[in-house]
């Protein structure tokens, strides 16, 4: 079969990697793509909003399934807009409908859907311009550090933690004033949950689901988890305190519930959730679900999956994922993140690397790569990652590590320390 992807990113490129080596896969095309999906696919200059396109390629290239990578036409109902369309409505598309959606594109949905599904989670609240002068009340009532979300779509960078009372208060009247734009006309407060992070990824066709590897991701710029958030600067999968014991209270009092809420609230919901989870004393509490895949997580969860992608995702779009078995390498997969110099902040593109081809034993994701004039240079902030295998995450990151030291571009950054808290 044709098969679409749309995106730009790591996680693009790694769901391209893996479904070009399917038997089933005909034709893979990747809208827009970056330069290591040139190198497998055919990429569409096309950008993820632009749904009319979209369709253009569609029944221009015969594409019989389409994977959603990235929120953003996600939440604004890519799903819906294929099956509405008499045209579309046959093509099997990875990814919720609008209103499953919401629970990444509203902070305060998905803690909604949390609470009247019994799902654990931090106590919060939620303000709006309005009602600024309780938001500074119910900040009062807290413990620090205050935690303060943007509600929509901020590109995973709404969210500020903050030990400061006074400062706290200062932020939320500037996030509430627009400092995310339309992103945090609401915010939500929520209590602060003090232990160590994870992401577990479910498949679900909306009755039946499937667990994938688990992953820990670091999110800031600077050595030992400090600095500001970023998009990923590396990731692990397997986590190694997630044992078997724990996995089993993340799927009853997490994953269960989770599929069940969208079956009881008849959500038509055909693809990831990503929940970003914390364990406090032994107990899992859901900080966050995001509606797709993450970003680096998704170049160390994929590549672990020996299951044929494509077969697994037709299973999904024809709620048959029960029949389908997974089989994962048990291998450790580490990935390290190579970013723009300035990166948060504001970064120069256009920057030519070199080194890629010395790259071995390893696998090379491209993030934020175009080609110009022959040569592949930077083209965002986070620019590629070096994926690695080992019989444990330790010897994966040396690997790892080992490989990006051959990679080059002017102002070039990476952590050195992913895996320091383990």
């Amino acid at each position: 079969m044709n098969i679409l992807i749309l995106g730009s990113g790591g996680r693009e490129h790694t769901f391209a990697y893996k479904i070009a080596q399917s038997s089933r896969c005909k034709n893979l095309f990747v809208a827009p793509g970056n330069a290591g999906t040139a190198a497998i696919a055919t990429n569409v200059a096309i950008s993820v909003t632009d749904f009319e396109a979209i369709k253009k390629c569609v029944i221009e290239n015969d594409i019989t399934m389409v994977i959603v990578g990235p929120e953003d036409p996600l939440v604004q109902g890519i799903t819906n807009f294929f099956a509405e369309d008499e045209v579309l409505n046959k093509v099997l598309v990875i990814g919720p409908s609008k209103r499953g959606a919401l629970l990444e594109g509203s902070k305060e949905r998905a803690k909604e859907f949390m609470m009247q599904h019994n799902i654990p989670t931090a106590a919060y609240a939620s303000f709006t311009k309005e009602s600024l002068d309780a938001g500074k009340e119910f900040l009062e009532t807290l413990q620090p550090p205050y935690v303060l979300k943007a509600d929509g779509l901020a590109a995973g960078k709404g969210v500020l933690i903050l030990d400061n009372i006074e400062e706290a208060k200062q932020e939320l009247a500037n996030m509430l004033e627009g400092k995310f734009g339309e992103a945090s006309t609401t915010v939500v407060i929520e209590e602060f949950l003090d232990g160590i992070e994870l992401s577990v990824f479910v498949l679900t066709d909306g009755k039946n689901y499937k667990i994938l590897p688990t992953a820990k991701d670091y999110k800031r710029i600077g050595e030992g988890d400090k600095g500001l958030n970023t998009g990923g600067m590396g990731a692990i999968s397997p986590v190694p305190f997630a044992t078997p014991e724990f996995m089993q209270k993340i799927e009853e009092r997490i994953v269960k519930p989770t599929v069940q809420g969208l079956k009881d609230e008849e959500i038509d919901y055909k693809g990831f959730v990503f929940i970003g989870l914390i364990k406090v004393n032994d107990n899992p509490y859901v900080i966050e679900y995001n509606v797709r895949m993450g970003d680096p997580e998704t170049e160390v969860v994929l590549p672990r999956i020996k299951t044929d992608l494509v077969d697994l995702f037709e299973a999904t779009c024809e709620q048959q994922l029960d029949l389908v078995t997974l089989q994962v390498d048990e291998r450790a997969a580490t990935t390290i993140m190579a970013v723009s110099g300035g990166y948060p902040e504001s970064y120069e593109k256009g920057k030519v690397i070199s080194g890629i081809e010395k790259i071995e034993d390893a696998i090379v994701f491209h993030a934020g790569t175009s080609n110009k004039d022959g040569e592949i240079v930077t083209n965002g902030g986070r620019v590629i990652a070096i994926t690695s295998f080992g019989e444990d995450f330790k010897l994966a990151l040396k690997k790892s590590y080992h490989n990006i030291e051959k990679l080059h571009f002017d102002k070039m950054y990476y952590r050195t320390d992913i895996g320091f808290d383990l």
